[in-house]
């Protein structure tokens, strides 16, 4: 890491993170009321992410927030149903406006992320990951990053990752600024969401490489357990 990112990067986040928050509060409050309207309690939606937390550049899990966007609806049984029966057109607007992001400005200034940087996925997407992908988590995840100015949701998952390596090769405050305002563009203006052509939520890492034969189902199982093994160490 170079200067501008151990210090002067850490400075912007607890700047921007703290200007959105006291800036954006009637929207905070605003899109809180509606979640809690039309979706109820909780509001906020956690979740295990991983991510660079430490100094010593270790691999880690933090708790990402978001604004809630999906309902809790279950089956006889009582597990959850598809993703497409619970987000609701209230949620799926959210998503397309990225408004369900704006609590990650707490995780910014928490400083379990930054404004910029490689996004940080699934623990269900981390698994699937190999070594060289698994660089990205050198980065601190961020609110957006190149992968997300170039493509989201549109490009391949190897083309996401490829992105977010490029992007820790070389961090500076200008290729920061050129994300940020080229997010806004897309997120605001553009509006586009981070979901995939007929499908609800983007894919799982581990789907689409099952659905590419890149992997057989017994990796793929073995795969999923790990992550569920790593997520309830947690709790």
């Amino acid at each position: 890491m170079g200067f501008y990112d151990k210090y002067v990067k850490r400075a912007i986040d607890i700047v921007c993170a703290s200007a959105a928050i006291i800036c954006f509060s009637p929207l905070y409050i605003g899109v809180a009321i509606l979640v809690k309207l039309k979706l109820g309690s909780p509001v906020l939606f956690t979740q295990d992410r991983p991510g660079l937390t430490g100094e010593d550049g270790k691999e880690t899990i933090f708790k990402m927030y978001k604004f809630r966007t999906m309902t809790d609806e279950r089956d006889e049984n009582g597990d959850l149903l598809p993703d497409d029966v619970r987000l609701t057109k209230f949620g799926k607007w959210l998503r397309n406006t990225s408004l369900d992001e704006l609590p990650e400005a707490f995780n910014i200034l928490n400083g379990t992320m930054s404004v910029i940087g490689p996004r940080p996925q699934l623990v269900r997407d981390m698994v699937f990951m190999d070594e060289k992908q698994r660089m990205r988590h050198t980065a601190k995840p961020g609110l957006s990053g190149l992968a997300q100015v170039n493509g989201r949701n549109a490009i391949s998952w190897e083309d996401k990752i490829d992105w977010d390596l490029k992007y820790i090769e070389k961090v500076s405050f200008f290729e920061d600024l050129k994300i940020i305002f080229s997010t806004v563009k897309k997120a605001f203006f553009k509006q586009e969401g981070i979901t995939q052509e007929d499908m609800a939520t983007a894919q799982d890492f581990g789907d689409y490489l099952l659905e590419k034969g890149k992997i057989s189902k017994e990796e793929y199982d073995e795969k999923q357990e790990e992550a569920r093994k790593i997520s309830g160490d947690l709790r």
